[in-house]
Formats: C-alpha cells, sequence, structure tokens
C-alpha cells in the first residue's frame, strides 16, 4: 500500500468515524473503485494536467455528486486537486483495512482448482470464523496450477490443503532426507 493511500485513507475513515458515515461510505467507496476499475479512461480524464482543475472537479461533481456524501465526494476532489486520484483503490483499501478492524472483519482468499459450491463456501466460512474469532468475508478465485485441495489466505495467514502445496511440502522433506 502507498503512503498516500494510507494517509488519505485513514484520514476519510477517522472522519467517517467521527461522522458515524463508515458503512454508507464504505459501500460508495466500493461502488466507486468499482466504476474507476471499469472505465480507466475516465480516471485518465480527472488526472489529465493539460484539462483545468475547476473542469475536472466540474466532470466528478456531475457524475458523482447526487449519489455520494459530500465528504466522500469532496475527499475526491481533494485527490484530483492533489494528483492522486490514481491512489484512489489504495486509500479504499486503508479504509476497507481499519473499518474490519473496528468490526472484527477478517478478509480470506479461497484458491481452489475448480469453484466451490455455496455449500462449501458456508462450511469453509465457518471453520475460518472460529480459527479467527471473527466474521469472515471470503473472495473465491480458481487456479487450475494448484491441481487440487484449498488453499486459503486469511489475513496473511496462508493455509495450504492444495495438492500443490503437499507435493511441494513432500519435495522439501524428501530433498532435506536425502542431502
Amino acid at each position: 500500500m502507498s503512503k498516500a493511500g494510507d494517509l488519505y485513507g485513514q484520514s476519510l475513515y477517522d472522519l467517517a468515524v467521527e461522522e458515524n458515515l463508515t458503512d454508507d461510505i464504505l459501500g460508495e467507496m466500493e461502488c466507486v473503485r468499482g466504476i474507476f476499475g471499469d472505465n480507466p479512461d475516465y480516471v485518465a480524464l480527472l488526472s489529465e494536467p493539460s484539462v483545468p482543475k475547476n473542469e475536472r472537479l466540474q466532470m466528478v461533481d456531475e457524475s458523482l455528486g447526487e449519489s455520494l456524501k459530500p465528504y466522500h465526494l469532496n475527499f475526491i476532489k481533494i485527490l484530483i486537486e492533489k494528483g492522486l486520484l490514481r491512489e484512489y483503490s489504495a486509500c479504499y483499501k486503508r479504509f476497507r483495512k481499519s473499518y474490519n478492524e473496528d468490526h472484527g472483519i477478517a478478509d480470506a482468499l479461497v484458491t481452489t482448482a475448480v469453484a466451490l459450491t455455496e455449500g462449501e463456501l458456508e462450511q469453509l466460512k465457518e471453520k475460518l470464523e472460529k480459527i479467527s474469532g471473527k466474521k469472515v468475508l471470503l473472495n473465491q478465485k480458481t487456479d487450475p496450477d494448484i491441481l487440487g485441495g484449498v488453499r486459503v489466505d486469511l489475513e496473511g495467514q496462508l493455509f495450504d490443503g492444495s495438492v500443490k502445496g503437499r507435493l511441494s511440502e513432500l519435495r522439501k522433506k524428501v530433498n532435506e532426507t536425502v542431502i
């Protein structure tokens, strides 16, 4: 995460806490992050120094002003004015991290060779919640290279039950024994 993203994201979070708007602004940030991700040309235009700053700010007012809380809209304008709009995703990540810490939420990335069913995801979520003692938000990713099994990254802690991971451990043990 960038220093600017950390600083600005935490500042917005602190303000949102003071104003009791953390849930609202988090939801808005997820939407705006999606919009920016789907429209990189729009972000480039809003970041273009050859376009007068007042025009860029007016574009944001017209496109997002009706749907965002004033604090969030002004936050985006500050990023534009400072030439930091490309740091928005890092700001979101910092905001999300602080939100999760305050609400006892853990993010987990589940990687499997094939997609898990809803029932399997729910069982895995329950197990991870028991392990972490937190509410878990699961993100699923498929990667045929892991061959089979499940690999979970829970707040930086890796649980590797994949076939590829087990083969790698076995290979390491064999090399240690042979050498």
